[in-house]
């Protein structure tokens, strides 16, 4: 590429369109095909992701790690985000999901407050409410209908707040490890999950070759997906990386219409654009962005690093 600066963006681009495709099989297989519980898929995502990430970092010298505490802090809290992210997409459309999730900003404004005495000004405010109007206008046909994909969608977003401000204080550790760790606690947790939840579909689909490349194919796209961010996070400007991850909020839209034959009418245009301003204007907020963008890049649907931490894989 002969504009090396541009570089990081076009990365960026090339990994939100690959968390996207993930985002797509999944809801593939959980709604359009009803071809395996969220469970089922779940558990496959996050155990692909943690057998492919331990394989690479051995490969490249990385050394795996168990402790301190705040990483388990930082594992588990993604693992819920993982669990009530798989079991939005069972309930509704990727672009539903995709947008809800990435209110994980507004989430980690709110956090602050308590947490680091960051107290949300006026600005922020503003902001944190247009955010939510954008959410009540995209999901106004799901609340009247009481679907529990949206609380779920909207719990993942809180969690990857969590996750985000605990993996602030893991600068110190190698990022590989860091999501071989996520990947393996969450491969757990989504384990627990699928023994103990109810399931309505035969388990043994997912050796049908059809479904088994769908699986596959969600392990793969996670892996590329992050290391597109890690290239991308390595190389540009945190902040102006994170807003450019949001156009996963637009893949999204663009394959829940021509995929799945999901209208977009205007009010949903409206709503998404509520969403991604505000969600935008915190990434880029100069004492906010260390650790909203800490996670953002090791998040699936997926992330930003401050100059401390190199990002690297969630969603």
């Amino acid at each position: 590429m002969p504009h090396t600066h541009l570089r990081p963006y076009v990365w960026m681009l090339c990994g939100s369109f690959s968390f996207t495709l993930m985002a797509v099989l999944a809801t593939t297989l959980l709604r359009a095909e009803q071809a395996a519980d969220w469970q089922t898929v779940a558990v496959f995502r996050a155990g692909l992701v943690a057998l492919f990430g331990a394989i690479l970092t051995r490969a490249t010298g990385g050394k795996l790690v168990f402790w301190p505490w705040r990483l388990w802090v930082r594992s588990l809290a993604g693992s819920f985000s993982m669990i009530c992210t798989f079991f939005a997409f069972s309930r509704l459309p990727v672009a539903d999901v995709v947008t809800l999730t990435n209110t994980f900003p507004i989430w980690v404004a709110l956090l602050s407050w308590p947490l680091y005495r960051h107290f949300p000004g006026a600005n922020m405010i503003a902001a944190i409410l247009v955010g939510v109007l954008g959410v009540a206008l995209v999901e106004q046909p799901h609340f009247e209908s009481g679907n529990l994909g949206v609380p779920a969608a909207l719990a993942a977003a809180l969690f990857t707040a969590v996750a985000m401000l605990g993996l602030h204080s893991l600068g110190d550790l190698d990022p590989r490890a860091i999501v071989v760790h996520f990947s393996a606690v969450a491969t757990v947790v989504c384990g627990v999950a699928f023994l103990a939840g109810t399931r309505t579909h035969d388990t043994a689909r997912v050796l049908e070759w059809r479904v088994m490349w769908k699986l596959l194919g969600m392990g793969a796209t996670a892996l590329v997906g992050q290391m597109f961010l890690t290239l991308a996070f390595a190389a540009g400007a945190p902040a102006k990386v994170s807003v450019v991850g949001l156009t996963q909020i637009v893949f999204a839209l663009a394959f829940d219409a021509f995929l799945f034959g999901h209208e977009v009418n205007e009010i949903t245009l409206v709503g998404t654009a509520l969403v991604i301003a505000p969600t935008a204007w915190l990434l880029t907020r100069p004492r906010t962005v260390q650790p909203v963008t800490a996670l953002h890049a090791e998040y699936e649907i997926g992330t930003p690093a401050d100059s401390t931490i190199t990002p690297t894989l969630p969603r």
